[in-house]
């Protein structure tokens, strides 16, 4: 029998991986443990992994269709040569955040902290992907997973990002974030 599904994809830390692990900072809630490589497969699971993530790439939730033509105008995607570091945030909302109305979630996410007109600002030099984690089972770890790359010069930028995105309303509700930075290696 065949699991395959190109949407799903592993995180698996350990020795060996693409990328190189250069820090892993706890923002909310438990830390991971420590590990020297991140290795990314679609599809397929890393065995004798330290952790290991999984999500899904998943239709967009809480974007018009204004903004969504917006971000993909001006965002670039992954895997660009320049862009030799990354950082991968998973994040877990608390059950008041999920006891919202979709309605209600889009007005914190947008009307009120401009999460995609935030980010709209730092394109196209950080490029980043969303993985649902909530999708494929309620006792994931963190509800989302996602991952940004970029060119060195532009960290000073990316913290820009991640301050502003930290200060708004909808980060009342994140009850675990693991910021994790990453060096490209192969």
């Amino acid at each position: 029998m065949n699991n395959m599904n190109p949407r799903l994809t592993y995180f698996s830390s350990g020795s060996i991986g693409q990328w190189q692990i250069r820090e892993i900072r706890k923002i909310r809630g438990e830390v991971l443990p420590w590990a020297e490589r991140l290795e990314i497969e679609e599809s397929t699971s890393v065995s004798q992994s330290v952790w290991q993530l999984r999500g899904i790439t998943s239709n967009t939730r809480y974007t018009t269709t204004e903004e969504k033509k917006q971000l993909e105008a001006k965002q670039e995607g992954l895997g660009r040569s320049d862009s030799t570091v990354a950082a991968m945030i998973p994040i877990r909302k608390n059950e008041a955040w999920w006891q919202l109305n979709q309605d209600e979630r889009r007005s914190i996410f947008e009307e009120q902290s401009q999460h995609s007109s935030v980010g709209l600002r730092y394109l196209p030099a950080i490029a980043r992907r969303l993985y649902h984690c909530r999708d494929l089972s309620s006792n994931e770890p963190f509800d989302f997973v996602t991952w940004f790359e970029f060119a060195p010069s532009d960290e000073a930028a990316f913290d820009d990002l991640l301050l502003h995105l930290r200060r708004s309303r909808e980060w009342d509700f994140v009850e675990r974030e693991v910021d994790i930075r990453l060096r490209r290696i192969s």
